[in-house]
């Protein structure tokens, strides 16, 4: 029998501790079983979570569980994502320095302990929420690790003797702020103010030209005006050419379809470069460049009068020489989409620096087939993969010029300059070290020195699944865990964490890096608002789980949203998931209550009928969790104990659990107790992945001394499923007769004449009068 009169959050620990030090759930690379592999999505060292990133990493467990319980080995990596931006940043806020500034020796000696310093707080929170992963050991990683970035670089020389590596200077993104390229995919977009600047450009024949333009500073790098083909406005012009204001330079007036009709007045300036359509444009009409913005984001030599500003200062010192000359026509304010860095928000420019790409835009159909063979939960999000995949256009640019990150493993020759990449499976470090003793170039020469960048962070991350897998450490593990079961990620970083993951993998295998991809949605507050920082409405996850504990945290995930949607935030669902719990323990405790008197038994209309409704349960239950969609169970689970379970069939059967007055045989009181163990039993099972503590508890109190968590899963049985078209009668003659007492003034337990049983119930008379003390 359950002692304790109510459930309490504080038995959590308790329960969590025994799990880790029981090594039920460490992974076993020698086991028999099929092995399922969790690609746990590695967080930052600096993360803060709210309550939708940490629940999340809850439905991680989730999975893991039901998979257990399915039979699989489970494979759950803790990680932790140590390289790059984030870090130096938190580095350069905290010590209030520079990166660019501080020798690079010191600078990646004070990330790497910053990084030891604050890595802590999610994996106690992942703890807290009853997340049981690889804590230690060869499935613990964190990505800043020697063991981790051989693998990257690894990877890297593959791909490079593959012939997919290449070395260009051509104008890529370039993020001021952080002082590196970025990739297309780490780019986002902002509407902002800013001054639409109307002037006048002026033709051979004196003819003026007005022309929009929200660039004018880069005015002195146009290198041409474009019409489009189809406006009858300009077609006169084609061939012609025209003054550029204040520089007084010619450009060619040109017909090409970037230039929009609606957009000014029709005409459009290009310029090197303004945006990535200047850049594809400049290239393919074979036009010369002219950069007046260089990496520090100040205006170049070239620029003229202009040279040091910074953009936004040249921008307003040109537009107020524009006013006071005879080339102004107007300015007004408009929303500009302006692309940003996805890491620091800061304006994006464009400079030509030379970057190493990997090649991707011959892949794109290949991709496309790949990701036919993957399994998306939900579906719809299979089509935002795909909206990427289509909207590549060129290679992708993988080389940093930042510090603490996986450096990129080539040296290149003192004599002929020709690059030289060491044979994989070591870490190396050439802006620091020697190559190894091996390293000779073709032309002879010994003597190399070392390349200073780093790789893009998502070259590190796209390996998470190859990583865990075993791929480059443990080959026999490989060959049996590989294609990664599944990754689970948010819907922000498909264009870039999935889509990056897919291009490598299949590049370096030829396969599918997974079997399912879930994608969850954000979290946001009471409101629908995004939780951000910058609105004010974060909900830290750690006071919730104080507060209510991990398994109401855990069913109000579950509950609340379908796979892929968003986390709505609600104090009054986090208490509703509290009372489910509060109901569940008082029922589990007054069926503990109850034990048969020998083993014979005989099942009534009633057991076969609960029976039944059970057995739909597991149904739904089990298609819910195939889809790793917690929503249909955590309902389900939550509709059959409350509202059939509780409210009616322990409520019908108590009489003859009792059987103080002898009415019942043995064998139907024995059916009663014996039925109400077993959907109890079986309730606990469906309910373990999402509310692990609770479950366990009751489990150990009731059913046996170990844990729950390595039982199977229930499975549907042969029941009486004719007896499912009596629920509704059922449920509405039971509310019935309680409304009726209600509205008499009458307690439950009253006795009550004249109740007529309809003819298809009757099969329940006997339990059904005893329940509801119904006399003649």
């Amino acid at each position: 029998m359950i002692k304790e009169k109510r459930w309490k959050p504080e038995f959590e620990r308790e329960l969590f501790d025994k799990w880790i030090k029981s090594k039920n759930f460490k992974f076993n690379p020698e086991t028999k079983k099929d092995i399922f592999t969790v690609d746990t999505p590695p967080p930052t060292a600096n993360a803060k979570w709210h309550v939708g990133g940490a629940g999340a990493y809850s439905f991680l467990d989730m999975i893991a569980r039901i998979q257990r319980m399915r039979g699989f080995e489970v494979l759950l990596p803790w990680c932790s994502d140590r390289n790059g931006l984030p870090m130096e940043v938190s580095v350069e806020k905290h010590h209030k320095i520079k990166m660019h500034e501080t020798p690079r020796k010191e600078f990646i000696e004070l990330t790497a302990q910053w990084a030891e310093k604050i890595g802590g707080e999610v994996t106690n929170i992942a703890k807290k929420m009853g997340v049981v992963a690889e804590y230690d050991g060869d499935f613990y990683y964190e990505t800043d690790k020697p063991y981790y970035r051989k693998i990257t670089q690894s990877t890297f020389i593959e791909l490079w003797n593959k012939g997919l590596i290449y070395e260009d200077t051509k104008p890529n993104n370039y993020c001021i702020s952080c002082g590196t390229t970025i990739a297309d995919a780490e780019i986002e977009y902002e509407d902002k103010s800013t001054d639409l600047v109307y002037l006048n450009f002026e033709t051979e024949e004196g003819k003026k030209l007005e022309i929009a333009t929200t660039r004018p500073e880069l005015l002195g790098a146009c290198a041409a005006i474009l019409y489009n083909p189809e406006d009858e406005r300009y077609k006169n012009l084609e061939g012609k050419k025209a003054k550029i204001p204040l520089y007084n330079d010619e450009v060619p007036i040109l017909s090409h379809p970037s230039a929009k009709q609606e957009f000014g007045t029709g005409l459009m300036m290009l310029c090197s470069y303004g945006d990535y359509n200047d850049i594809r444009t400049i290239m393919e009409l074979n036009l010369p460049e002219k950069i007046l913005i260089d990496k520090e984001g100040n205006m170049s030599e070239k620029s003229g009068k202009y040279n040091g500003l910074t953009v936004l200062d040249a921008r307003k010192k040109i537009i107020e020489d524009l006013k006071s000359s005879e080339f102004f026509v107007k300015s007004e304010k408009i929303n500009h989409r302006t692309p940003v860095c996805w890491r620091c928000k800061t304006n994006v420019e464009f400079v030509a620096m030379p970057e190493y790409y990997l090649k991707q835009v011959k892949f794109k159909e290949s991709l496309k087939k790949i990701v036919d063979k993957i399994k998306f939960h939900p579906k719809e999000y299979k089509q935002n993969l795909l909206d990427w995949i289509n909207s590549v256009s060129r290679d992708w640019v993988i080389s940093r010029r930042r510090y603490y990150g996986t450096e990129i493993p080539v040296w290149y020759c003192e004599g002929c300059k020709k690059p030289w990449l060491p044979k994989p499976g070591e870490y190396y470090q050439p802006w620091k070290d020697s190559p190894p003793e091996y390293a000779i170039c073709e032309c002879g020469s010994k003597e190399f020195y070392g390349d200073e960048r780093t790789f893009d962070t998502w070259m590190d991350s796209s390996i998470t699944e190859l990583f865990i897998t075993g791929y480059k450490r443990f080959p026999e593990l490989f060959e049996r865990s590989f294609p990664c079961s599944l990754r689970n990620q948010g819907k922000d970083i498909i264009r870039s964490w999935l889509y990056y993951s897919l291009l490598k993998t299949y590049q370096l295998l030829e396969a599918p890096a997974f079997e399912h991809v879930f994608i969850n949605g954000h979290g946001v507050d009471e409101d629908g608002k995004k939780m951000s920082k910058s609105v004010g409405n974060i909900i830290e996850p750690m006071p919730v789980l104080e507060k209510y504990g991990a398994d109401a945290f855990r069913f109000w995930c579950a509950s609340e949203t379908s796979v892929g949607n968003d986390f709505r935030y609600s104090e009054e669902r986090m208490d509703a998931s509290q009372k489910f719990l509060t109901k569940l323990w008082n029922l589990s405790r007054f069926i503990s209550m109850f034990e048969m008197e020998g083993e014979d038994f005989e099942l009534q209309e009633s057991d076969k009928w609960i029976l039944a409704e059970l057995n739909r349960t597991i149904k739904k239950c089990d298609e819910g969790y195939k889809n790793f969609n917690f929503f249909i169970p955590a309902n389900e689970i939550k509709n059959f104990s409350w509202n059939f379970f509780a409210d009616h069939y322990l409520e019908l059967v108590k009489s003859r659990a009792y059987n103080r007055d002898n009415f019942f045989s043995i064998k139907e009181k024995n059916a009663a107790i014996k039925t109400l163990r077993m959907v109890l039993k079986k309730t606990l099972k469906l309910l373990a992945p999402i509310c692990p503590f609770i479950t366990e508890k009751i489990w150990l109190e009731m059913f046996s001394k170990d844990s729950i968590h390595i039982e199977l899963f229930p499975q549907e049985e042969n029941t009486e499923n004719s007896l499912l078209n009596l629920s509704k009668d059922l449920i509405e003659l039971n509310s019935g007769i309680w409304k009726t007492k209600k509205e008499k003034g009458m307690g439950l337990n009253s006795e009550i004449k004249n109740v007529e049983i309809p003819d298809e119930l009757k099969i329940f008379e006997k339990d059904l009068k005893k329940m509801h003390n119904i006399i003649e």
